[in-house]
């Protein structure tokens, strides 16, 4: 038999609704892509935002994941809470919410290709997209994206202590959660941002957003 930690796919963790999947997805900061290339499996890291039932991605516009038009995929997001601290090896786990998505990659164009960068460059910094400059219509031609319409979604949540056999508990050892913590911190400003210039407002959003 597997260990627990080992075990992650427990089916009686599996939740289907999409309420649960869309609110592990908005508040993810990275989505690994899977897909195959040249007869390989690749997994990718990806900054990404969601639109309603689709999940869109962008990278240079010649990388392999920006060519993806037509081509099953998968992407997981997973946000790790905890260390769950049993009494033995065995029953060590973690807390996490987790979504694992799949669904059809196509390469977007037109006006869509203007919304979803905007929605990625939002996804991290909330009406970020309002206060910097326009995209250049080179910057628009060196940039893909790809869309994933969600055609099937699982997510997975644990959360609490560990769960100890009984004879276990009787040994006087310490068991419990060593909690995960993620917060942005302060921004640093560069060199060439003059000092009378604020920090934008997207930041404060993006705090209160991932607290």
């Amino acid at each position: 038999m597997l260990p627990k930690y080992a075990r992650a796919r427990q089916p009686k963790r599996a939740l289907y609704d999409m309420d649960t999947v869309h609110a592990i997805l908005d508040s993810g900061l990275v989505g690994h892509v899977a897909f195959v290339a040249e007869d390989r499996p690749m997994v990718m890291p990806m900054a990404y935002a969601r639109i309603g039932d689709t999940l869109y991605i962008h990278g240079a516009s010649k990388t392999r994941i920006a060519l993806l038009d037509q081509v099953p995929v998968c992407m997981g997001v997973t946000d790790i809470t905890g260390i769950v601290a049993a009494r033995s090896g065995f029953n060590h786990s973690v807390n996490y919410r987790s979504v694992v998505v799949h669904g059809t990659a196509r390469r977007v164009t037109g006006a869509e290709l203007d919304t979803a960068l905007d929605a990625i460059t939002d996804h991290l910094l909330p009406g970020r997209s309002k206060e910097v400059r326009p995209m250049t219509s080179q910057e628009r031609k060196a940039t893909g994206v790809v869309a994933i319409e969600i055609e099937h979604a699982t997510a997975k949540v644990r959360t609490g202590g560990p769960v100890d056999d009984a004879p276990d508990l009787e040994l006087g050892m310490w068991g419990g959660e060593l909690p995960i913590t993620t917060a942005l911190g302060q921004s640093v400003a560069d060199s060439h941002t003059p000092q009378s210039v604020a920090e934008p407002a997207s930041f404060a959003a993006a705090r209160k957003k991932f607290a």
